[in-house]
């Protein structure tokens, strides 16, 4: 079940205490780390989310896949999730450190989708084009090929879409004829 205040206040807490200690890049590596293997294994995530399997068993399970990958500082964290009966809400506990720790460090999450992969020389050119427009001086980049729109980019960024594809502009094109502005209404 999703919770959005409950992972904004657990990792607001993670990020306060790893500041605390100086450690917040390391847990950062960590909580990227834990996404991955969460992501990667559906295993992991039946383990997380099961009301069946008990707590201590939990954490025994977690910690021998995590032993010597994450700093004791995420390890402790873990643990504390699972003895508060919170770790199903692991995953978007660290997707929502991910967007803290980037709000704390000034980087600005962008999403740019199109029509085929970017080449290098055209990443660097929309990248120093976007930092100009925005004035963002961190820019973290997820490109996303998705041939149905044809041509064209489609940028997400703060809650911010902006749809320049062709498949955009043939959907506006077809509503166009479809109401017709040029035609009399005859009643």
């Amino acid at each position: 079940m999703q919770n959005n205040l409950l992972a904004s206040v657990y990792a607001k807490s993670l990020v306060g205490i790893a500041q605390e200690q100086n450690k917040l890049d390391e847990v950062y590596r960590d909580v990227l780390y834990m996404i991955d293997v969460a992501k990667q294994s559906r295993e992991f995530r039946n383990l997380v989310s099961s009301p069946v399997i008990a707590a201590d068993k939990k954490w025994s399970i977690i910690h021998a896949v995590v032993q010597g990958k994450i700093s004791e500082l995420t390890s402790r964290f873990i643990q504390l999730l699972i003895k508060k009966d919170r770790e199903k809400n692991l995953l978007q506990i660290l997707e929502a450190f991910v967007g803290q720790y980037n709000e704390v460090m000034g980087i600005h999450e962008v999403k740019l989708t199109t029509a085929k992969e970017l080449t290098p020389e055209a990443r660097e050119t929309f990248m120093n084009k976007l930092k100009e427009e925005t004035s963002f001086e961190k820019i973290q980049l997820q490109t996303v090929v998705n041939p149905d729109i044809i041509g064209g980019f489609i940028l997400e960024y703060h809650g911010n879409l902006v749809d320049a594809s062709i498949q955009r502009d043939l959907k506006d094109i077809s509503k166009q004829f479809k109401t017709n502005l040029y035609e009399h209404n005859i009643r």
